[in-house]
């Protein structure tokens, strides 16, 4: 069976859960009314699996290769890459005036979630895109947008993020790439940047690489650093690639997956390059970029998830082992039906977590409200964090529902394991991403956490006449978190970092169940979408009570070890 796209899922959520009406009632987004979001993600999800998906396998396969100095892609990449850009699939919520549809991010985000599962190496270009366009649309001169941002919309262009180097991974500000004022305006940049996501191709005219490097008087750590445009080839006074830039492609790594995508190591030889944004600020533009990637990354788990489970479950009905519930199908093995339910309930969970996060960043672009744009930051984490964590988990999963056969590439659930594997580490570790949260999320004093807590109590408290035995659980999941939370802002830092990741699981768990009584709810208490919240809500929402005592334990237990008993235990 092909990958289908999970519309029906997907827009249930939009219409029904996370609140797309709320958009509509904006001047920003009164235009995407309910008709044209459903053509537009019927027509992307027709794209997915008709044009995108059929290459996945060829792209796992077929590495893309250097040669001759040139990244090769994968076989029937181009084409599919072709039809994206044609479409105007690269960013649909990219701006108007440059060429863009306009659209929410939270409509961009659903189609990066079927991309993804139709073939996550190919998604990972245009995501990249649009992660340059909405850096370069919020803090580039006009004249880089005018030059760039319409090239990059179409697709003739793709983009890149260059941040990490082998001294400077996690800990960007001890970067060594340099950067020195040339006497036109431009600066010349040298240094070596590593794991660098399509830093070439042959189905683009041109690469444009966001780099980060240091001026001469770049104070050290993060705040010296400047961040500069440079593009593969120079754009001629028309903007067409012209002259070689001083920048190439060392080599591209081999890779546990995503096999169809290059990542590449990058060297620029005093590369011409041009500011965006103000010398020494570019992180401040590299976060925005960042950012976005954070969410698309979420998307890319979620999407995986998505095809391991549709894989698994076909598996499940024809795999044929014993007499079990009559019909002999391992799908009615109850081990395998809680394997299912899990991949299924944890999917819809974190997918509605994400597309909440989307909603909250396009209310916070509309509105101004800066309670929409803490909820969308506080999200942020969360999202890529769990999103991927479920990707990983419910891909392992499929692998253990197709039992030995999942070990065997021929039935592409190995595949899913793999190449999800990297979304837990790149934008940012997961780790990284509960320190955030714990962190700089937890400035407020715990402000924006407690109002979507409020939020689901709330919520709860109205569902407890139709569903109570699933309305209270929630509701006291929520007061529990509510007083992990209280805790949390009261501690040190480190005793904070020490159950970080437990913490933001602990609000995936809370979270997910609150979505999972909306839909219930939705749905009138009774159905399919009932029957899987029950399963979420009793099965999996009581990890949170362990994860917050993990939580709480302080860091005085990891510390409590020497390295030399770590060693010799």
């Amino acid at each position: 069976m092909p990958f289908k796209a999970p519309l029906s899922d997907i827009q249930f959520l939009l219409e029904k859960i996370v609140g797309l009406d709320q958009l509509r009632a904006t001047e920003l987004f009164a235009d995407a009314d309910r008709d044209m979001t459903e053509a537009i993600l019927s027509e992307a999800g027709k794209l997915c699996a008709e044009i995108i998906a059929p290459g996945n396998r060829a792209g796992d396969e077929h590495h893309s290769v250097l040669e001759n100095g040139r990244v090769r892609a994968a076989p029937g990449f181009a084409e599919a890459y072709r039809a994206i850009a044609e479409g105007g699939w690269v960013c649909v919520s990219a701006p108007v005036e440059h060429g863009g549809m306009g659209l929410p991010v939270a409509l961009q985000t659903a189609i990066n979630d079927m991309m993804s599962s139709a073939n996550l190496s190919l998604q990972l270009n245009p995501l990249l895109t649009q992660g340059q366009i909405e850096a370069l649309a919020a803090h580039a001169s006009d004249e880089l947008k005018e030059l760039y941002l319409p090239k990059l919309i179409s697709g003739e262009w793709s983009g890149t993020m260059n941040l990490t180097e082998s001294g400077a991974g996690s800990d960007v500000g001890a970067l060594v790439s340099r950067a020195e004022r040339n006497e036109d305006g431009t600066y010349a940049i040298t240094g070596q940047k590593i794991f660098i996501t399509w830093g070439d191709c042959d189905f683009v005219s041109n690469v444009c690489h966001l780099v980060l490097a240091r001026l001469p008087d770049g104070k050290p750590g993060t705040k010296g650093i400047s961040l500069f445009m440079v593009p593969r080839d120079l754009p001629d006074e028309t903007g067409v690639p012209g002259v070689a830039n001083s920048l190439k492609v060392v080599s591209v790594e081999h890779k546990l997956g995503i096999h169809g995508s290059p990542t590449c190591v990058m060297e620029f030889n005093g590369a011409k390059g041009w500011l965006v944004g103000e010398e020494h600020g570019g992180m401040a533009a590299m976060f925005t970029m960042m950012n976005n990637a954070r969410l698309g990354v979420a998307a890319q788990g979620i999407g995986i998830a998505e095809a391991a489970t549709q894989k698994a479950i076909e598996y499940a009905r024809e795999r044929k082992q014993g007499r079990v519930g009559g019909t002999g199908m391992i799908i009615e093995f109850p081990d395998v039906r809680r394997m299912l339910m899990t991949m299924k309930a944890e999917t819809f969970a974190a997918r509605a977590i994400a597309l909440a996060n989307a909603v909250a960043i396009d209310m916070g672009h509309a509105t101004g409200d800066e309670e929409w744009t803490a909820r969308a930051a506080l999200l942020t984490p969360i999202s890529k964090a769990h999103g991927t964590d479920i990707g990983h988990e419910v891909a392992q999963l499929g692998v253990q529902v197709h039992g030995g056969m999942g070990c065997i590439e021929e039935t592409g659930a190995a595949q899913f394991a793999r190449d999800v594997r990297v979304a837990q580490i790149y934008e940012g570790t997961n780790g990284i991403q509960a320190m955030d949260l714990v962190a700089r999320k937890m400035m407020d004093g715990g402000a924006a956490a407690y109002a979507l807590l409020d939020e689901v109590e709330a919520f709860a408290e109205t569902a407890r006449g139709t569903l109570p035995e699933l309305a209270k659980p929630v509701f006291n999941a929520a007061e529990n978190f509510r007083e992990a939370t209280e805790w949390l802002v009261e501690q040190e830092m480190q005793d904070r970092f020490a159950g970080c990741v437990a913490y933001l699981r602990a609000f995936a768990r809370v979270l997910g169940a609150h979505y999972h009584l909306m839909a219930a709810m939705a749905e009138g208490g009774a159905g399919p979408r009932t029957k899987l919240a029950r399963f979420f809500i009793k099965r999996i929402l009581p990890e949170h009570e362990s994860l917050i005592a993990q939580q709480r334990d302080g860091a005085d237990g990891l510390y409590a070890m020497s390295v030399e008993e770590l060693e010799a235990v």
